[in-house]
């Protein structure tokens, strides 16, 4: 059997750029997946438009990525954002900027990334196996020996990149088996969550469907702490559903709803929507004042009418004990002030989120306290590099998860290449 300098195991963004890494710096590669096709996760990024990358300052990509995103300052020193965006546009794939810094490619066809890999790939002989589960990473006593396919046989290296992604999107082939192989090396795995999920809620509210299916835009939702402090705020449009919110909004504050009932051992966590984030109460308070006195022969449903969503005004009335129907002009100053109230500040709990295989993310993963930051190294074993997901870092959804496992993916497979190079 043919002895290989680097195997890359996992195909997904950070196995294609390490496998690519690793084959421009001379080493024989193998790139073996246990899925029928590579790029799967890819293919469906960005809802099918994949999403490269990011193009805001390097220190706003890091406070995108609120798990550990720190780690990987040392990395963008030697290969960042702006290497992703110059390394897509030397393989032939215009790319163009869209809000917030993110970048797609000029086709909006996730596929035409996905075969510019393949294509420098095979220009760099690089030996391709899918539909190959690995079975198993041999070690000996400091060092990467070899891997153990499904039919029990062995491929010897002399180093190994693990680039299977986390346990989130399943179908793509994420179902944590580089957890197993880590831990057989020494490493340690964090608690594994899931991130950028829809949040669940037993609220009544939600239960009887009064919501469901109403989206609120530009709304500032936070996730609040035990004695009713905001721990993150997220200025962006969210969506009721039967289970619960889902929506931009609220899968970037899904992780901190995740950590706040594991940090203080909470069943629920509270939740605030501010429908009115420029104005503070007291403004707000003046304006429907002056509105339904002004207007105060119509009915506070048609003088409040546009304020905010049709379904939402009717259920934040009823909720300030507000009849609908009833004329501005007869409304008190109580009633007015608890609305006004409601508009900045509705609060209610959710209990958790949906499962680690619904969410787009995984949290958690192999510590990168034992991580070479900027060659992404075991420091448990020789020859053993990991990148992309595998890794417990995480960030939200808008090009920083795949800026992660482009980089981490290209350092990893740029250093495997070295290391195997000074084994010959």
């Amino acid at each position: 059997m043919k002895k290989y300098d680097v195997i890359v195991i996992g195909g997904g963004p950070s196995g294609l750029m390490a496998a690519i890494a690793a084959g421009e710096n001379g080493a024989r590669v193998l790139l073996i997946d246990k899925g029928n096709k590579l790029g799967r996760k890819l293919a469906i990024s960005g809802g099918g438009r994949c999403n490269v990358t990011n193009r805001l300052p390097i220190d706003e990509i890091i406070k995108h990525i609120p798990g550990n995103g720190r780690f990987l300052y040392s990395a963008f020193s030697v290969f960042n954002n702006e290497n992703i965006i110059s390394f897509f546009e030397n393989l032939g794939v215009e790319l163009k900027e869209e809000d917030h810094g993110r970048m797609f490619p000029v086709s909006d066809k996730a596929q035409s990334v996905v075969d510019a890999l393949l294509t420098r790939l095979s220009e760099l002989n690089v030996d391709v196996r899918t539909n190959t589960p690995v079975k198993d990473v041999l070690y000996t006593e400091t060092a990467v020996k070899a891997i153990i396919l499904e039919n029990d046989e062995e491929v010897s290296t002399n180093a190994v990149v693990i680039a299977v992604g986390g346990k989130s999107v399943p179908h793509t082939g994420s179902t944590g088996d580089g957890y197993p192989w880590a831990k057989k090396a020494g490493h340690t795995i964090t608690d594994l969550f899931p991130t950028e999920v829809p949040l669940t809620s037993d609220e009544a509210f939600i239960k009887e469907k009064q919501l469901q299916g109403l989206s609120l835009r530009d709304v500032n939702l936070s996730v609040l702490n035990p004695k009713g402090k905001p721990l993150v705020t997220h200025k962006m449009d969210m969506i009721f559903t039967h289970l619960g919110i889902s929506g931009p909004a609220v899968l970037r504050c899904s992780q901190f709803v995740v950590k706040a009932m594991k940090k203080w051992k909470l069943t629920h966590v509270l939740m605030n929507i501010d429908a009115f984030p420029q104005k503070n109460e007291e403004m707000l308070f003046r304006e429907i004042n002056t509105a339904l006195k002004e207007e105060g022969k119509k009915s506070v449903k048609n003088i409040l009418k546009g304020w905010v969503p049709e379904r939402y005004l009717l259920f934040l009335l009823e909720r300030a004990e507000i009849d609908s129907d009833a004329q501005g002009i007869t409304i008190s100053t109580e009633k007015k002030r608890a609305l006004s109230k409601l508009m900045k500040s509705f609060q209610f709990t959710v209990n958790g989120t949906l499962s680690i295989d619904k969410a787009f993310v995984t949290g958690g993963g192999i510590s990168v306290k034992e991580i070479e930051p900027k060659t992404m190294a075991s420091k448990k074993k020789e020859g053993l590099y990991f990148s992309g997901e595998v890794l417990d870092i995480h960030g939200y959804t808008g090009g920083y998860n795949i800026t992660s496992a482009f980089v981490t993916g290209r350092l990893a497979g740029t250093n495997a290449a070295e290391y195997a190079k000074n084994k010959k």
